[in-house]
C-alpha cells in the first residue's frame, strides 16, 4: 500500500496547486463544451474517496453531506463557488488523505461492501478502492488539463 499512497500524496499536491494557482474567478469558469470546471473536479474527487473508501466500508463520511451531495456522481457546477468554498477544499485535500492514511494503519477498514462502479471497475476490498481512488482522481486531473487550456 505504500506505493498507493505515495500516487495518491502527489494527485492531492497536483489538485492543490490547481486551488493556489487559479483564481476563483478561472476556478468557477465552465468552458464551452465542458460539463464541469476545476473547481467542481477538486470537490468531486473528494466526494468520491469519501464514497468509496468510507462509505464503502459501512463508516460514516468525514465530509458534511452537503459538501457531498453538491460533489457527488451525477451532479454538476449549478452556481459559482465561493473563496470561501476554496479554502475548505484545500483544507480537505491534504487532511483527509493523512486521515485515510491513519485510519488504515489503525485497522478501521474491516469490511467492505462490493460493487462493479459506471466504467466497469468491480471493488471487493479497501485496497481496491484506494487503488481505484488514485485512477480516479487520475482521471479528473486530465480533464482539468483540458479545462485550463480554455480559461
Amino acid at each position: 500500500m505504500e506505493s498507493t499512497f505515495k500516487i495518491w500524496e502527489t494527485t492531492r499536491k497536483i489538485l492543490l496547486g490547481y486551488l493556489e494557482k487559479y483564481s476563483l474567478e478561472q476556478l468557477n469558469t465552465l468552458p464551452d463544451g465542458f460539463s464541469n470546471n476545476l473547481i467542481w473536479n477538486i470537490g468531486h474527487v473528494i466526494a468520491v474517496q469519501q464514497r468509496l473508501v468510507y462509505m464503502g466500508s459501512g463508516l460514516p463520511l468525514n465530509i458534511p453531506m452537503e459538501l457531498f451531495d453538491q460533489y457527488k456522481p451525477g451532479t454538476k457546477p449549478s452556481t459559482a463557488d465561493s473563496q470561501e468554498t476554496v479554502e475548505t477544499l484545500k483544507n480537505l485535500l491534504l487532511s483527509l488523505m493523512d486521515k485515510t492514511k491513519i485510519d488504515y494503519a489503525n485497522g478501521i477498514f474491516v469490511t467492505y461492501k462490493e460493487f462493479t462502479t459506471s466504467t466497469g471497475f468491480h471493488i471487493a476490498s479497501i485496497q481496491d478502492a484506494l487503488e481505484f481512488n488514485n485512477y480516479h482522481e487520475g482521471l479528473h486531473i486530465g480533464f482539468m488539463m483540458n479545462i485550463r487550456k480554455f480559461i
